[in-house]
């Protein structure tokens, strides 16, 4: 068996699918688990009042397809952010979070990511700022309690497009569930923009990181880049994380209307598992070579 696993994110197919045409589907390329997403559309955020009836088909599929669905994506709290000077808009994110744990319970979900914004559609604040810490603090409690992991997203904001921000909020909530979840495009942006390492920056959530997006970016450009056309060094960032002990991994692309998007799957697959593989294979090498040493 081998030591990885590799996720494929719910909107690199069509949206129009089933479950089980989508898990059928990430079966098929190549991958090992789906990531599900909980975004701002409204039928998205419908997805956490499902009636207990329709979490158990999507059960049923994971188990009859092979592929279960073991992320979750909360995109939706960038228009219902966890900082919003907007009292109602708050208080919808914090629900939308509170269900979509809930939702990750019933399903079998580990990672619950929330994306790294205080606010997103209006100016950050300190007040924004201690919003945003006070509400993840409440939201950690909750996945304590129901045993599941929050990953908070590095984004492509100032407030927190870097691991050494996010760990800042892993510190001050001091809870054994709530993790960093970074996404590599983002964080080697970062980089750019500030002139630093990136290797050095993942390094800085050693033992707590959950997981790793691989997603392809140019500068100052964040989605909707073809994995190999943009700047992220995958080579380095997977080595990386793989000698800190991540291996969890979801490719992150969008599907864009085009009639080749098996083969978008099937590509995207084969370029990270070939990456995964090396690393899998070195790692065994050494291990074997440690085992001689000392026979």
């Amino acid at each position: 068996m081998k030591a990885y696993s590799l996720g494929l994110y719910e909107k690199s197919m069509p949206p129009d699918l089933s479950w089980r045409e989508k898990l059928t589907a990430a079966k098929e390329a190549g991958f090992d688990y789906v990531e599900i997403s909980i975004d701002a559309s409204e039928d998205k955020i419908q997805r956490i009042y499902m009636p207990k009836a329709e979490r158990l088909e999507i059960i049923r599929a994971m188990y009859e397809t092979g592929i279960p669905i073991r992320t979750m994506c909360v995109s939706a709290l960038t228009k219902y952010s966890l900082g919003n000077d907007d009292p109602k808009l708050e208080a919808r994110g914090m629900e939308i979070l509170e269900k979509s744990i809930e939702l990750a319970d019933d399903l079998g979900v580990r990672v619950v990511m929330i994306p790294g914004y205080d606010v997103y559609y209006e100016p950050s604040s300190v007040q924004t700022k201690h919003r945003f810490l006070k509400n993840l603090k409440t939201a950690s409690h909750l996945a304590e309690r129901a045993g599941v992991i929050l990953g908070l997203e590095t984004m492509e904001n100032e407030f927190m497009n870097t691991v050494e921000k996010a760990m800042k909020y892993v510190i001050l909530c001091g809870s054994n569930y709530l993790k960093v979840y970074p996404d590599i495009g983002n964080l080697t942006n970062a980089a750019v923009q500030y002139q630093t390492d990136v290797l050095e920056d993942l390094e800085l959530g050693r033992g707590n990181i959950t997981s790793l997006h691989l997603k392809e970016t140019k500068p100052g450009v964040y989605r909707e880049i073809p994995y190999g056309t943009g700047h992220v060094d995958f080579e380095a960032a997977i080595a990386k994380a793989w000698e800190m002990g991540i291996r969890r991994y979801v490719t992150e692309f969008w599907y864009k209307g085009s009639d080749t998007w098996r083969e978008n799957l099937v590509f995207a697959n084969r370029m990270m598992a070939e990456i995964l593989d090396r690393q899998e294979n070195n790692s065994d090498a050494g291990a074997a070579g440690c085992r001689s040493l000392s026979a």
